[in-house]
């Protein structure tokens, strides 16, 4: 079984693109499971056609333990892809992460997941909390694939998440597979991801073009790969999910200083 997560900055497009890469595994024949590891429990939207009303923490709220059911927390997306979230807190109350820990190791109590070929983890990026940390430091999650675009703070999220692979890889099998860039359209950015990934000790598994075919599927409820199977975008999601499919073992990131990623931005992202 194949055990991966997609970090990555809030907002910089983890769960869309963890949906689109759970739906194109799916329709390549893989059994596929997804964790929402974010309090908005947003991750399965795309694959439920639906906000997921019942997450882990949410019938934890309201039930003993010994009277949660597999049904209760475990749903069923399209192509019949297994969705999880965990959920969290009401807003501005209590920790996120601890919520993560929580839903997790409820999962491993009860034994709750189907037999699957791939289990991806979608975990906000915040890695300075233990919670969001948790897929790495237990071994959840052994691959990890960092989100990112060509913009300077999510380099910054990119690096941290970096060094917390760094750190929990000598006690155990988590290595970074690589960096998946999402486009935002600014100057130089492909040339940017390369080189950041090459300077990070991995590679660049995919450029994932910026196209209104994503924001049209979303609007819909959908992946591109259900929307649009046959656009070019879809095609994009199938290619990243065959590069993970036949991915090696991964590396042992070594993190970039501040200074020089701003030079690496400074000197890629220019309109010369």
């Amino acid at each position: 079984m194949r055990k991966i997560a997609f970090y990555g900055k809030g907002g910089i497009g983890k769960s869309t693109t963890a949906s689109n890469v759970s739906a194109a595994l799916s329709l390549m024949g893989k059994r596929v499971c997804q964790i929402g590891c974010d309090p908005k429990n947003d991750s399965t939207r795309l694959l439920l056609g639906h906000i997921c009303q019942s997450t882990v923490l949410d019938i934890l709220r309201t039930r003993d333990t010994g009277d949660i059911r597999q049904e209760d927390i475990i749903h069923t997306g399209f192509n019949g892809i297994t969705c999880v979230e965990a959920g969290g807190p009401e807003p501005g109350v209590g920790c996120a992460g601890r919520g993560i820990i929580v839903a997790l190791e409820l999962l491993d109590r009860m034994k709750a997941l189907p037999e699957s070929d791939v289990i991806l983890y979608d975990v906000l990026g915040d890695v300075v909390c233990g919670g969001f940390a948790m897929p790495i430091r237990e071994g959840y999650a052994e691959e990890i694939y960092i989100v990112s675009s060509g913009e300077l703070m999510s380099l910054y999220a990119a690096n941290n998440i970096a060094k917390g692979i760094a750190r929990f890889a000598s006690r155990g099998k988590v290595r970074l597979a690589g960096i998946i860039g999402n486009s935002r359209n600014v100057p130089g950015e492909k040339e940017l991801l390369l080189a950041f990934a090459e300077r990070l000790h991995t590679h660049l598994a995919a450029f994932i073009p910026r196209d209104k075919t994503v924001n049209l599927a979303e609007n819909h409820r959908q992946t591109v790969l259900q929307y649009a199977p046959d656009s070019p975008q879809a095609e994009v999601y199938r290619k990243l999910a065959g590069t993970i499919l036949s991915a090696k073992e991964g590396t042992i990131p070594k993190p970039m200083s501040f200074d020089e990623m701003e030079e690496m931005v400074a000197r890629y992202g220019s309109e010369d």
